[in-house]
């Protein structure tokens, strides 16, 4: 299993708690449970409750590499496959680093080579307030709005020093500019469908087959508010977005983007440790093993192999 979202890293900083066992729903122990290849682990970043986004990253971080050390007998930072596959062979869980908030950059395109030096491979470019990269899709007010000369600058400087772009919580107008821009896959980290549940975080048909012919990825991702109408979120809604996905897209473009501990309702999947559980339901939807494969892992491997160095 691989992983393309969790908020626990934001979690450790600001509420405590240790990486190796913890009362969210992200932690060593329930990654080993789940198997884990991989995780990517996201530095959020709320503009609005920080005097200066860079400077709260970048404590984040430190507290985030801080708990990767005390544990480095069962997790390792990875910045590529390669690492990745050499952590697993050690018995170790691979950790992807990312950020959600582009307004981290500041506006700074020189800034991107500086975020990649400290081991970040995915920048979602937005959260739900408007920054120097672009727009958000909250509410669908900036639907129509897309990114900043500064953001088309920073989405082609990421994709030449090796970090992923992610579009989820963009604008929709912001979604079709770094098609547009980027040569190479890009991904919706933790986004569904938005025919299924017309949430302004969900990705439209269209999208999702323009993500797809560009060898991008998207992450399922857990939150009740983008898969159905319960407030729980329940595997059969899950599984109903990716027939639609897989319909739509093909089996190649869907992955796993829980954004665990970034959610606050109660989830049939209670943490990492449980998402057996999404593989177990596949199967018995009919689905053959080497496409839940491709969901839980090899997708996402292949755009690292294609765009991260």
């Amino acid at each position: 299993m691989i992983d393309l979202h969790c908020d626990t890293a934001s979690r450790l900083y600001y509420e405590g708690g240790r990486l190796n066992k913890n009362e969210f729903s992200v932690d060593i122990k329930k990654l080993k449970k789940a198997g884990a290849y991989g995780q990517v682990f996201a530095h959020f970043i709320e503009m609005d409750k920080c005097k200066n986004p860079y400077e709260e990253f970048l404590a984040m971080h430190r507290n985030f590499l801080k708990e990767l050390g005390d544990n480095k007998e069962s997790i390792n930072i990875v910045t590529n496959v390669e690492e990745l596959e050499n952590a697993n062979k050690e018995g170790k869980i691979g950790a992807f680093l990312s950020i959600e908030e582009g307004e981290v950059l500041e506006g700074k395109v020189e800034r991107v080579k500086n975020i990649y030096d400290l081991g970040i491979r995915i920048i979602t470019l937005t959260w739900n307030f408007p920054n120097k990269i672009g727009y958000p899709n909250i509410d669908f007010i900036y639907k129509d709005k897309g990114l900043t000369q500064c953001g088309r600058e920073i989405v082609a400087e990421m994709e030449r020093v090796g970090i992923i772009p992610d579009v989820s919580h963009l604008s929709d107008k912001g979604f079709f500019d770094v098609l547009e821009i980027c040569k190479k896959p890009f991904i919706a980290s933790h986004s569904n469908a938005r025919a299924i549940k017309c949430h302004p975080r969900n990705l439209t048909d269209n999208m999702i087959k323009k993500l797809s012919e560009k060898g991008g990825v998207m992450g399922i991702n857990f939150c009740s508010n983008f898969l159905g109408e319960s407030e729980i979120s329940k595997l059969d809604d899950m599984i109903i977005h990716i027939d639609h996905i897989k319909n739509v897209g093909g089996i190649d473009v869907i992955a796993i983007g829980s954004d665990f501990d970034g959610i606050g309702n109660e989830v049939e999947i209670k943490n990492i440790g449980e998402i057996g559980l999404l593989a177990d339901r596949l199967k018995y939807r009919g689905y053959k093993e080497s496409e839940i494969e491709k969901i839980f892992s090899k997708n996402a491997l292949r755009v690292f192999k294609d765009v991260l160095k």
